[in-house]
């Protein structure tokens, strides 16, 4: 696993920098989406930078500048292919920055995804801060993967201290190589399963949980409990110990939807009824992974919605 200083996220880090300085840019789709468009004839093996570290699709040797080959090999992301090559990472576009994950398809356990959920996570959390004008000093993203809502927060308000936390070594190295890659220091990206290994309150807990059940239990997918909301109402529990005065969580999720009614905003209420704090909480997006409706756990579900709880706590 990548060390923040070891010689290979070093590389990896001049390889972002290379890619950017390259005018590289990729955006993420779903993985059906990806998938469909990776099955059609002419995409079987890469020509651009774009197929190799974007779609991840196999490449021959002269595809690639030298510069960039002995990076991949330095940063050991470069996989063999049968006789051809293929990035172990993919690179993706969010405003201005490159973000750096695990390659499609995001098989393995510790796989660090990065998708359509990334953008919107970021978009609510931009528009609480542009929102919310009062002072912070202390932000921490539950569950970073690959740090786009600690990133996000971290340039948002630079004179804040952001954690970056998660399970997965693999996320947590990806992280620090993106808060290098752009220039962002305030921010820390430190091992914790929800807040057990940090201390002290905060001013903003931002989240993007898994949300889906997922047979494997891979980390950057399992959400648990009932039909993946599980961790969804952990990170709620765990903030309202943790929220300082004035404090707000921005908790991005996604829920299954049953005969119209919405199971995890049901479990909810009795807590936010009896806090008396201040929240919203909205559906943002009424129709997401349809494919998974095939699957037995959600064989009854109307569709999956993604949502943005916002819960401030009283001064």
């Amino acid at each position: 696993m990548l060390a923040p200083t070891s010689p290979a996220s070093v590389a990896l880090l001049s390889l972002g920098a290379s890619l950017r300085a390259r005018g590289y840019r990729f955006t993420t789709p779903t993985p059906l989406t990806h998938q469909r468009v990776n099955q059609r004839p002419d995409n079987q093996q890469a020509h651009t930078l774009t197929d190799v570290f974007g779609w991840s699709r196999p490449f021959s040797r002269a595809v690639l500048e030298d510069e960039l080959f002995e990076l991949m090999c330095q940063a050991e992301v470069l996989e063999a292919h049968g006789e051809q090559w293929i990035s172990r990472v993919r690179w993706s576009s969010l405003g201005d920055d490159l973000f750096v994950h695990s390659r499609f398809p995001t098989t393995d356990a510790d796989a660090v995804f990065f998708g359509p959920d990334t953008y919107r996570f970021a978009r609510a959390i931009r528009a609480h801060l542009r929102q919310d004008t009062r002072p912070v000093t202390r932000i921490v993203d539950i569950g970073c993967g690959a740090g786009p809502g600690a990133l996000t927060a971290a340039q948002l308000r630079p004179e804040a201290e952001v954690l970056a936390l998660d399970i997965n070594p693999r996320a947590l190295a990806f992280t620090a190589v993106n808060a290098r890659l752009a220039g962002c220091f305030n921010l820390a990206a430190r091992h914790s399963d929800l807040l057990r290994n940090v201390d002290g309150v905060f001013d903003l807990i931002v989240a993007n949980p898994p949300y889906m059940l997922d047979p494997q239990q891979r980390t950057y997918r399992h959400g648990g409990g009932a039909h993946g909301a599980g961790l969804s109402l952990q990170i709620f529990d765990a903030a309202l110990e943790r929220l300082a005065p004035g404090g707000t969580l921005v908790l991005y999720t996604g829920v299954a939807i049953f005969d119209g009614e919405d199971p995890f905003f049901d479990a909810l209420q009795p807590s936010l009824a009896d806090l008396g704090w201040v929240w919203d909480y909205e559906e943002i997006d009424p129709d997401v992974f349809g494919e998974e409706l095939e699957k037995q756990a959600y064989a009854t579900a109307d569709r999956i919605a993604c949502v943005v709880l916002r819960l401030t706590r009283p001064l």
